[in-house]
């Protein structure tokens, strides 16, 4: 496989480095219970973006504020239900501190709650919910983690695993590695893996180089 450079490698977080279906639609199946709503309908929508987005989109009857706190508190507390994509750990532990960062559409209690139950090293840049005006599919977050970084967004990779996150990347101006088969691949897309096995690094000058190996990955390179 060629290698592509990058200055930096930006991350989603839940269907990304974690996989965390089962506690995310966990909590909304207590809220949509709790407030009678079509469980289903929310999970047409929910996958990559905010819960203030989601709630306003489901249920703007609501009071969105006093909603979202008592979602993402109960999230906060859910542990269960969430691990590390094979190989994330290992890929994390060796790249750059200055050469990484986290663009998520979760709260940061949350964020921080999954990371250190997955056992995933926290990065020095975390871009979490509430540190944007505009959530995914807007380009807010990753255009955040970049500048944050000091770097720019055209030459960063990001990794998503949902529409709404491959949308926001690709406003951005980065270039987009998928993980799994949730997003088709458009321009912009460069490549595809199952899981982290499959990606490859090395210090590349002022950036990372990666490989994709065939080993973990949905369809290799994407032209």
């Amino acid at each position: 496989m060629p290698l592509i450079h990058a200055a930096a490698l930006l991350f989603d977080m839940d269907g990304t480095l974690i996989d965390s279906h089962q506690a995310v639609e966990h909590v909304w199946a207590v809220w949509c219970e709790r407030r009678g709503l079509d469980l289903q309908a929310v999970l047409r929508v929910c996958h990559g973006t905010r819960t203030e987005d989601t709630v306003r989109l489901v249920a703007p009857q609501l009071d969105v504020a006093a909603e979202v706190a008592w979602l993402e508190a109960l999230e906060a507390e859910v542990v269960d239900g969430q691990m590390a994509l094979p190989g994330a750990a290992a890929l994390l532990a060796q790249l750059p501190a200055s050469r990484w960062a986290v663009a998520t559409s979760a709260a940061l209690p949350v964020a921080r709650m999954r990371f250190a139950h997955c056992r995933l090293p926290l990065p020095e840049v975390l871009v979490t919910s509430e540190m944007v005006v505009q959530g995914k599919p807007a380009p807010d977050p990753y255009l955040l983690a970049a500048r944050r970084l000091g770097v720019d967004p055209a030459q960063c990779v990001v990794f998503e695993d949902a529409p709404a996150g491959l949308a926001s990347a690709l406003a951005a101006g980065c270039r987009v590695i998928l993980v799994g088969n949730h997003a088709p691949a458009q321009p912009g897309v460069i490549g595809r893996i199952a899981d982290y096995r499959a990606v490859h690094w090395q210090p590349a000058g002022d950036g990372v180089g990666l490989s994709l190996s065939e080993a973990g990955c949905c369809a290799g390179v994407v032209g």
